[in-house]
């Protein structure tokens, strides 16, 4: 049987698991990572869902930060221009 992870069209190194405050962890494809007014951002997939998850990201020498957008109308001008790359 095929991996569970290749059912979901990611590669091994396309997946990153979110672990919650409460201690909950979620397998997250990356949909990619895009600019929005001059920072990076991350969209990534929860396995098996539609739904669609993004974070501010700063990626470092070996490493990466995921930042909770918190903001709001920062966050619909994210949301807003991965809905634009996502039609493209």
């Amino acid at each position: 049987m095929a991996d569970e992870k290749e059912l979901y069209g990611y590669e091994e190194d396309e997946i990153i698991t979110l672990e919650f405050d409460d201690g909950t962890e979620e397998e997250c494809g990356i949909l990619g990572v895009f600019d929005a007014n001059g920072s990076d951002y991350i969209a990534l997939n929860p396995l098996g869902t539609e739904d669609v998850y993004i974070y501010g990201y700063k990626e470092y020498e070996e490493d990466y930060e995921l930042i909770d957008i918190t903001d709001e109308k920062e966050y619909e001008a994210v949301v807003a221009e991965f809905d634009k790359l996502a039609v493209e």
